[in-house]
């Protein structure tokens, strides 16, 4: 009978539910027959669960399209605050809420605090923190359930704080819904969706922002696996360092021993010993005798063992039996590391051997 057309037309350009009424009242003020009245009637309840079918596909698809970038986003990771900032955004404008935000725990205060927003205005409120219990926030990230109110301030099942209250006031926002981030049996945060007028949110909805939520999540882990690989990388980097520097050393003083050995069998003098000091140590090593060298630094490497710094340069005492009859001295090597230092102290100690 044509009953459909009109609606049929009406779905076809996307008109808004209010418009469905239309056809009806027209045939009325027309004074159709009640019958055909009644036929508009059922033609338009059946265009409007079409219509409310097609806006909800047109939502999922919607849904589903931001929960792939933000995943896609997830995969390519290389800022955690960036991938943070698009899940809240994302949140906020598929929810068409007035502010979204995203709060994580901090243990070591055993608290919750703001991380990224939304739409916020107020400092205040960016700025809260949230004892475990305290408010909305802090009843979800202590019990990993979410929660939602259509008017918080008249919500007794929350702990209302003066600095959480205040904060909320200054934002002016009325319904909040809030569900946990998890990392399996662990809370690590807290995403919320807020309005700043009364509102009830729908099960599809809090369930949307639970999969937001799960994201956010898998981020936070992503990002915090690469930092502690990034410093184990670090870790190995300075221990490969450490021990290619030690394998010098090793290289370095069996080389120093090697030539002390056959500058001995071969019946070598000190000044050759000092030669041979000189090329390891890269500078100038030179044999002084008593009278010559600082009497001061002299003594002290003698009664201590070791070789002393005396201004640029450094001196090792060579002791024969009794007698001091002068030291080795390495000239302008002021920043002499240990093992240099011991191999100037070992030369010494050949050097006695040779006078002996």
């Amino acid at each position: 009978d044509g009953a459909e057309a009109p609606f049929l037309e009406l779905l076809a350009r996307g008109a808004p539910a209010e418009a469905y009424e239309q056809p009806v009242l027209l045939a009325r003020a027309e004074g159709r027959p009640a019958e055909r009245v009644a036929a508009l009637e059922r033609a338009k309840l059946l265009a409007l669960r079409v219509r409310s079918e097609i806006e909800g596909r047109r939502r999922r698809e919607a849904e589903l399209s931001a929960l792939f970038e933000t995943a896609h986003d997830l995969a390519g990771l290389r800022d955690l605050d960036a991938v943070l900032r698009a899940i809240v955004q994302r949140a906020r404008s598929l929810l068409g809420t007035d502010v979204a935000y995203l709060s994580l725990n901090d243990p070591e205060r055993g608290d919750t605090y703001m991380r990224v927003t939304e739409g916020s205005v107020a400092a205040r409120f960016q700025q809260l923190r949230l004892g475990m219990g305290e408010g909305l926030g802090g009843l979800v990230a202590q019990t990993a359930r979410p929660y939602v109110t259509d008017d918080y301030f008249r919500d007794g099942r929350f702990q209302h704080t003066h600095s959480i209250d205040s904060g909320v006031r200054d934002e002016g926002l009325v319904a909040i819904l809030g569900v946990p981030l998890t990392l399996g049996d662990h809370v690590i945060g807290v995403l919320f969706a807020a309005d700043r007028r009364s509102r009830v949110f729908e099960r599809e909805q809090i369930a949307l922002l639970g999969s937001f939520a799960a994201l956010a999540a898998a981020a936070i882990d992503t990002a915090n696996l690469l930092a502690e690989t990034r410093e184990a990388l670090s870790g190995l980097e300075r221990a490969n360092e450490i021990i290619q520097d030690r394998s010098a050393v090793i290289e370095r003083a069996s080389d120093v021993h090697d030539r002390l050995a056959e500058l001995v069998l071969r019946g070598g003098g000190v000044h050759d010993v000092a030669a041979a000091v000189s090329e390891v140590l890269d500078g100038t090593v030179e044999f002084t005798e008593a009278p010559a060298a600082p009497a001061r630094a002299l003594e002290s490497s003698r009664t201590e063992g070791h070789a002393v710094r005396h201004g640029d340069d450094w001196i090792a005492a060579v002791a024969a039996g009794d007698e001091l009859p002068g030291a080795l001295v390495l000239r302008g090597h002021p920043g002499l590391d240990p093992v240099d230092q011991r191999t100037l102290e070992r030369a010494a100690l050949v050097t006695s051997l040779l006078l002996l």
